[in-house]
């Protein structure tokens, strides 16, 4: 379900990178082999790599063919997220073409063209929720330099001003609307022009969007239901081979004894390949490879981590979040405060090491060829797997092709190379292409995880119970650390305390801190929510806690706390009415609520749930009040809040990843439990009228909606949920 009031939307704000970008970006046209119109949007300041004046490289986000196909190169990776028809949306906002004029084409690795110019970025990746926020002014000034640039070629023609012709559906209109000119047309004429500087083109307001705001169909949509589109999985290549493939239980551990006969005995199978960490056997199709995987009835050196278990990390992380922490924020005088409040709170929070457990299991295809290597794979960091492959092999980056697909589910794992880099050292062994394919219990117990959380977390309430002192420390892994060094700096990593440095409420002397605590035996990465994923249902619920101290109302509350925050108070108005906040419950179900800032969205989510005699628990209902900025396409928001709240439940209500002897014990669906269609509740979605610039929402909805159900689980049973999975208390 979902409600948008377009009429309601007020003129856009000025771009956060508007000035900086008309200053430093480039517009470069040119024409295609083909005859067409080629333009470039090149912003040098993006990445070191800059391009430069005469860089022959115009390939970059938009041409237009003599057939009148607008074609767009996507810098994001399609997961699944709609990006692609979003971002042809932007294009053919401003270039005046119908949405099915545009054929889309996945981006080759090169951050000089296609990287995201969102700091925290800054290089060609999809993740951070950052796709639309990046691109949306770079697509629009692509698409209105293009269209600038085909009406000054007609009005040339016919000898009248530019400025007195239209456009509509890629066909140039005379002021009098009796001649017309195709783009087609126009492409020659076009493209020997110089195109317009940024700061001359001036964008559409949106009261005069014809598409932007609106649901248009999703242009990969039919493919996808008729089998038709080409996920990394399902790529063939003459001659290709299969691999089935078995990594060590414990990481750190290595093959001891392989029957490798045993496995070359199966029919169909060529090879068996053993590298530092994992064997693979490599077939004519994957039944044979999995039945020669089985017959090669590989033991295992377990090596140092071999007694790494589940307890031990977490007394780890106990004790390590009894040291001092790194400093994040530090406003005012919290110890004072606290020492001299009426009341003192202190509470621990625990998160657990997830798994994504994307539909596609993780799989590559490669070719290793002496001084190349040609690679097909979904992924999220082409660039950054490019160098890793080169660097592995010795060789150019250049020499490194990756034709990128699309991913049946990113999540975050995608962002990481050892599966290409896992496949590139099969292949290396191997004459010809082999596809790598990891199995679901491959998938699961050798992912990268997110990391265990164990957090503390106290406040000083006045006599009207309000905060006056508040101190949260963030104890676990840091992905940042490991990741992105040249970005761990002093000691903080940015991400873990994303959600509880900057809070939406107006909290006075508040103290910050971060402790670094690295799992023996467990390697962490980005997981869909990141940072707030597990520091919004800290605050949250910890939010929460002090309403009931305080003896109020948790919206009034949150209320009170949010007079200087009027976007974060408008979400939580528009969901507490939504939902009927107020209205009695009765025995046995309640309503928890939650608010958050993150990703550039604002987001307010209501839940209802309802327990029964042995307290399991049941999510009815979830509203969520979104002000995501403009919005670009409405349909494909409530969808993003849909698949975000069912991923953070499945998360909030029984995901956890545990150890023993090393192992991951979870091993596929059956023991790494999914939410299921029956047990999905019924999703509403209403969206803020605003003018600010788009946010990200492809995790927002996963990192808030734990505290709103553990909220309603103590609004039901007064039963307060500090550490998830729910279903673990």
């Amino acid at each position: 379900m979902i409600e948008l009031d377009a009429e309601r939307l007020p003129r856009p704000v000025a771009s956060c990178y508007s000035k900086k970008l008309s200053r430093r970006s480039l517009l470069k046209v040119g024409a295609t082999a083909a005859g067409g119109l080629a333009l470039a949007v090149a912003l040098p300041s993006w990445s070191n790599a800059a391009v430069k004046e005469n860089d022959p490289a115009l390939n970059a986000f938009v041409r237009i063919e003599p057939n009148g196909r607008v074609h767009l190169t996507i810098p994001s990776i399609e997961m699944g997220q709609g990006i692609y028809t979003a971002m042809s949306m932007l294009l053919a906002e401003e270039l005046e073409v119908d949405l099915d004029a545009v054929t889309v084409e996945h981006a080759p690795p090169n951050d000089a063209l296609y990287a995201n110019p969102i700091p925290i970025l800054r290089q060609q990746t999809t993740g951070a929720s950052a796709s639309i926020r990046g691109f949306w002014r770079p697509l629009r000034l692509a698409g209105a330099a293009a269209r600038l640039m085909l009406v000054a070629a007609a009005a040339k023609q016919w000898n009248v001003a530019a400025s007195a012709c239209s456009v509509r559906s890629g066909v140039v209109l005379d002021p009098s609307g009796t001649k017309s000119l195709a783009y087609r047309d126009l492409l020659r004429s076009a493209a020997s022009q110089k195109a317009p500087a940024p700061d001359q083109i001036k964008l559409k307001p949106p009261e005069q969007f014809k598409l932007i705001g609106k649901s248009p169909k999703r242009i990969e949509a039919a493919d996808k239901v008729s089998g038709r589109t080409q996920f990394g999985i399902d790529v063939i290549l003459p001659g290709m081979k299969v691999a089935a493939l078995a990594i060590s239980p414990v990481m750190g551990g290595r093959p001891k004894d392989v029957n490798k006969a045993a496995a070359l005995a199966t029919k169909g199978v060529r090879q068996v390949v053993t590298i530092d960490q994992a064997v693979a056997v490599v077939a004519d199709h994957m039944g044979a490879a999995k039945k020669g995987l089985t017959a090669a009835t590989i033991a295992w050196d377990d090596g140092p981590n071999a007694s790494v278990d589940s307890k031990m990390l977490v007394e780890q992380l106990k004790r390590a979040s009894e040291g001092p922490g790194v400093v994040a924020r530090n406003e005012g005088h919290f110890e004072e405060a606290f020492s001299g409040a009426t009341r003192r709170i202190e509470a621990t929070y625990e998160l657990p090491f997830l798994a994504h457990a994307a539909m596609e299991p993780m799989n590559c295809t490669v070719h290793v060829r002496k001084n190349s290597c040609e690679i097909w794979v979904g992924t999220q960091i082409p660039t950054v797997t490019q160098a890793a492959v080169a660097a592995l092999l010795g060789i150019p980056q250049d020499a490194v092709v990756i034709h990128n697909q699309y991913i049946g589910g990113g999540f975050g794992r995608r962002l990481e190379p050892d599966g290409t880099l896992l496949a590139v050292q099969i292949g290396k062994q191997v004459d010809g292409p082999v596809k790598v394919i990891w199995s679901r219990e491959e998938d699961i117990q050798h992912d990268i995880y997110r990391p265990y959380y164990y957090d503390r977390i106290s406040a000083g309430l006045d006599a009207a119970g309000q905060p006056v002192a508040w101190d949260h420390r963030v104890c676990g892994s840091s992905i940042i650390a490991r990741a992105v060094p040249a970005l761990f700096k002093n000691g903080l990593d940015f991400d873990a305390v994303e959600g509880a440095a900057e809070p939406p409420y107006a909290l006075s002397n508040i103290l910050v801190d971060y402790v670094r605590a690295e799992p023996p035996g467990v390697t962490t990465g980005f997981w869909r929510g990141v940072g707030p994923a597990h520091n919004v249902f800290v605050v949250e619920s910890f939010i929460d806690e002090l309403a009931a101290a305080a003896g109020k109302d948790p919206v009034e509350y949150r209320r009170n706390l949010l007079g200087h925050n009027p976007r974060a108070l408008a979400v939580l108005n528009l969901a507490a009415e939504k939902a009927g906040w107020g209205k009695p419950m009765p025995a046995g179900k309640g309503r928890g609520v939650a608010v958050q800032f993150a990703f550039g969205s604002y987001l307010s989510l209501v839940a209802e749930v309802a327990l029964d005699e042995k307290s399991t628990v049941k999510v009815e209902r979830v509203v969520c009040a979104v002000d995501c900025g403009l919005p670009v396409n409405p349909l494909m928001i409530d969808a993003q809040v849909q698949s975000g709240t069912i991923f953070g439940l499945t998360a909030a209500l029984r995901g956890a990843i545990t150890f023993k002897d090393g192992r991951v014990e979870q091993s596929n669906f059956d023991t790494y439990l999914p939410m299921r269609i029956e047990e999905t509740p019924r999703i509403e979605t209403y969206i803020v009228p605003s003018a600010a610039e788009p946010g990200g929402l492809g995790e927002a909805a996963t990192a808030i909606v734990a505290p709103a159900v553990t909220n309603a689980i103590f609004a039901a049973a007064r039963r307060r949920i500090r550490r998830l999975p729910i279903e673990s208390t």
